[in-house]
């Protein structure tokens, strides 16, 4: 949250494009055809496309009726493949029509030397063709297509493999050593030993199939606390699907009471409150905030230096503040509002409050002061608002369900500690911006190859870990740049569009980094607020009411949703969130009144 102007984050880093290779000769004559479902009638049958950049489309079509479109993406550059049984010392035909911009067709894995063949423009379909021969001991290739960083949705249909033809693959058999992992009241882990010949797994919930993944783990979500669930697991290869593994059953839990309410109204509205410091929104005594205030966020407790984890809390000094008032008459207000009804919360951190917790002294202090900040003003909770510099992911920090990185490490560990002293009424609530979550879906950390920006993503194992003793998740969906949502398009502030597939995400769950392997789990919609500026001077991204609205009904009503799908609808989305009660008195109370209008049946 910004003091005065907005900090705007920027995602930096560039990754390194490979060269370029020739055009091969033409191959010999071939004696069979060998890939699967090259003209997309069958959907995407037989091929795998990255983070999930492939579709079939209708129109255009190189022949038949159906065609892939795949969409490149930050690092990802839209590879769609498919495994080809072979025979060793032997020559293949490639080819295929493509529209686009730079789009490849290759094949990797032959044993010899791999192939690729390019086109830097095809406005309309293009022939593209190669060859290979290979390698001694060669059973399979890997036949693929794939557009370039950065570029436009490429084209690709009647992709061919002519040549002789392999052994049949044999049927894989059933997977062993399926085991349940520690659930939540949401999830729960899965993890299986690995298949011979197996190029996929399929994931069973009862007789339901929920998943397919490349490796041998998964995490079931969207599960209803206190519930027993069965699991079970096949693998598959171009031969089929095998028999399904040993039933495993798990019960998720009870959310251990900290993911809760805790006593919020079933759609609340939750303001920063600028108590510490002054500016051109001027001074809000806390006895002067209107009751459509449910949760109201002390703005801010900051740390004596970045790395001590010593947080602070003062009133605005007079000087800065003419109308404050005394530090009794504001403890009186807390209780009244409390009485009423209300939560009051320290949040830590803002634009200037950069907090390191780089070391189990700095995790100590922070547990320390904060509860003494608690118990002084005799709050009902924490909000935890990292920016900047706070949070940061070490180079080979790449899992988000195993962090490592001692900042993530100990503020878990921090959290964690003060919701046990607490207990199961403390609420927990985090305001992070869309870089360090949502833009988990493209990037994590520094990156599979390094040079990405190590924030990235960076709130996604405190979210993880601390799921369940969470009150309130509400993303700044402002001071952003354009981030992608689940359907591979950008999306930019400022209006519904954003806030809804912004929402989705949270509330449907995603792949880090584009890996399937490594998926979010969805949050509850109780669990989700919408986070956003009260007035056009509050930060980039004001939302106009009407705009707010129209979120509001696509999310939990499925009307005036515009151009972007959700992936379900969530009436039981918790509210919204606003940077700040002060800004929203300076606009007349233009936010807090629509919200209170607001028609949520």
């Amino acid at each position: 949250m910004a003091r005065s102007r907005p900090l705007t984050l920027i995602l930096a880093g560039a990754l390194a494009a490979g060269g370029l290779l020739a055009l091969t000769p033409g191959a010999q004559a071939a004696d069979a055809e060998l890939a699967r479902n090259g003209g997309f009638e069958a959907g995407l049958d037989g091929w795998t496309c990255t983070a999930g950049s492939g579709a079939v489309v209708t129109s255009p079509v190189h022949g038949g009726t159906k065609a892939l479109k795949a969409t490149p993406a930050g690092s990802d550059n839209a590879r769609c493949s498919q495994t080809v049984t072979v025979k060793p010392n032997s020559t293949y035909a490639l080819s295929g029509w493509v529209r686009g911009s730079y789009v490849y067709l290759g094949a990797s894995g032959t044993g010899t030397t791999d192939v690729s063949t390019w086109t830097g423009s095809a406005p309309d379909w293009q022939k593209l063709s190669t060859s290979f021969t290979t390698g001694p001991s060669t059973t399979s290739v890997t036949i693929y297509t794939h557009g370039w960083y950065g570029t436009p949705a490429y084209q690709a249909d009647d992709l061919s493999l002519y040549g002789p033809g392999g052994d049949p693959v044999q049927l894989p058999a059933a997977p062993t050593g399926l085991a349940a992992g520690s659930p939540t009241s949401t999830t729960v882990p899965l993890t299986w030993s690995a298949v011979s010949g197996a190029t996929s797994y399929h994931v069973y919930r009862g007789a339901t199939k929920i998943q397919t993944v490349t490796g041998t783990s998964a995490t079931a979500t969207g599960l209803t606390a206190s519930t027993a669930y069965t699991f079970q697991v096949s693998a598959v290869n171009a031969a089929g699907e095998s028999p399904k593994s040993a039933v495993v059953t798990a019960t998720t839990t009870s959310g251990g009471g900290g993911g809760g309410d805790q006593g919020l109204p079933a759609h609340a509205l939750v303001g920063y409150l600028h108590a510490s410091f002054a500016n051109g929104s001027g001074y809000t005594r806390m006895a002067d905030v209107p009751d459509s205030w449910d949760v109201i966020n002390l703005a801010f407790g900051e740390p004596t230096s970045v790395t001590s984890g010593d947080i602070r809390f003062s009133l605005c000094p007079a000087t800065e503040c003419p109308n404050v008032e005394s530090v009794a008459e504001f403890k009186a207000a807390i209780k009244a509002k409390q009485a009423a009804g209300k939560k009051v919360l320290i949040s830590i951190g803002g634009q200037n409050g950069q907090v390191q917790l780089s070391s189990t002294a700095a995790r100590d202090a922070f547990v320390t002061s904060v509860s003494k900040i608690i118990d002084e003003y005799g709050l009902d909770g924490l909000d935890i608002d990292f920016e900047g510099h706070s949070l940061s992911l070490q180079t080979g920090d790449t899992d988000f369900r195993n962090p490592t990185s001692p900042v993530v490490v100990n503020l878990i560990q921090a959290v964690k500690t003060l919701k046990a002293k607490y207990g199961a009424k403390f609420v927990l609530t985090m305001a992070p911006e869309t870089f360090f979550v949502q833009l988990g879906y493209q990037f994590y950390g520094s990156g599979p190859w390094g040079g990405q920006d190590p924030r990235a993503g960076a709130y996604l194992p405190v979210i993880h870990a601390l799921r369940d003793d969470l009150t309130l998740l509400h993303v700044q969906d402002y001071n952003s740049g354009p981030i992608m949502g689940l359907d591979n398009q950008y999306h930019s502030m400022g209006g519904a569009d954003f806030h809804i597939a912004m929402t989705d995400m949270l509330l449907t769950g995603f792949p880090v980094a584009g890996n399937a392997d490594r998926f979010f789990p969805a949050l509850r919609a109780d669990q989700v607020a919408i986070g956003l500026p009260a007035s056009t001077q509050a930060g980039n991204g004001h939302t106009t009411p009407s705009e707010v609205n129209k979120a509001l009904d696509c999310l939990t009503k499925k009307v005036n949703c515009g151009s972007y799908q959700t992936h379900g609808t969530w009436p039981a989305l918790r509210g919204l969130m606003t940077w700040s009660i002060n800004w929203d008195r300076f606009n007349q109370w233009e936010f807090s009144k629509n919200f209170d209008s607001y028609n949520w049946s």
